[in-house]
């Protein structure tokens, strides 16, 4: 009897953790409790700094994917675990031999050491606590390529971060997967939002292109910094998708883990890309 009373309560302190661990802006119907103004901002990003924009600015390339918020809702309905769509870790690799044969389609996230991707992928699991996904202090902390699988949809791949925090065999761990990943149906590449495009990244550019698969590029800590020097990077950035790139999507995504900005969005846009949901209104991409 005692042993099933500390069970209980045991279970029940489980609950009330998992419970704390989810964003309170984790979900769309949260968001959308919140004023027409923050709700926006929340969702679309990019909405709060067009009135910063000389009215000569081209919004268009911003604007491509601009899902509704049923849209929103259906997609995030596949990053909730259930019974019968469970979605946990799976495995890690360190080379090409080690990478599991999996035929669901695949997205993988690659980023400078300390760009926050790590953060950004739980952010887009918050809904589902229960995944494991370690955020260090310490920039370089993920050696391995880590895969998550959600459910029979689709899976998700953290990949080591590029620059002097670097694995020692980054290249010929990262490389070999993005050139031979035939499942792989999108990259994401991540960018400081509060710095910009370093060297290193236009180094990752340039790989990306030659491999030729279809990527993002995500301007992630967009709440470091204020809307002058967003813009300013936001800009340059796209100034180099136009004229350096052909497999980049144009438009950037803008994230903000901390403040949660962005992450519905992309939620959205990752389940479109694998073909997991269909929109209402099918964007280009």
């Amino acid at each position: 009897m005692f042993l099933l009373h500390l069970r209980l309560q045991l279970q029940s302190r489980v609950g009330a953790f998992s419970q704390r661990s989810v964003h309170k802006l984790a979900s769309v119907q949260t968001a959308t409790s919140l004023p027409h103004k923050k709700m926006q901002s929340l969702l679309y990003p990019f909405s709060q700094l067009e009135a910063y924009l000389d009215r000569s600015v081209d919004r268009t390339q911003f604007h491509l994917f601009h899902p509704s918020l049923e849209d929103m809702m259906e997609a995030e309905k596949l990053f909730r675990s259930s019974p019968s769509h469970k979605i946990d870790y799976y495995v890690s690799a360190e080379r090409m031999d080690h990478v599991p044969a999996l035929r669901q389609p695949e997205v993988c996230f690659i980023g400078r050491s300390n760009v926050g991707k790590s953060s950004l992928i739980k952010a887009l699991f918050s809904l589902t606590p229960e995944v494991e996904i370690r955020v260090s202090k310490t920039p370089g902390h993920t050696k391995k390529m880590n895969f998550f699988k959600v459910g029979k949809a689709f899976t998700i791949v953290d990949m080591p971060g590029y620059g002097h925090k670097a694995p020692k065999d980054f290249v010929d761990m990262v490389e070999p997967y993005l050139h031979t990943r035939n499942n792989l149906v999108r990259t994401f590449l991540l960018i400081d939002g509060s710095v910009g495009l370093q060297q290193a990244d236009m180094i990752a550019l340039e790989m990306c292109e030659e491999t030729r698969c279809p990527y993002v590029v995500v301007l992630t800590k967009m709440d470091k910094c204020g809307p002058g020097g967003l813009l300013t990077n936001l800009l340059r950035l796209q100034e180099v998708v136009q004229t350096h790139t052909s497999s980049c999507f144009p438009q950037p995504f803008l994230i903000s883990s901390l403040q949660f900005s962005g992450i519905h969005l992309l939620r959205c846009f990752v389940t479109h890309v694998t073909g997991s949901t269909e929109l209402k209104d099918p964007p280009q991409s």
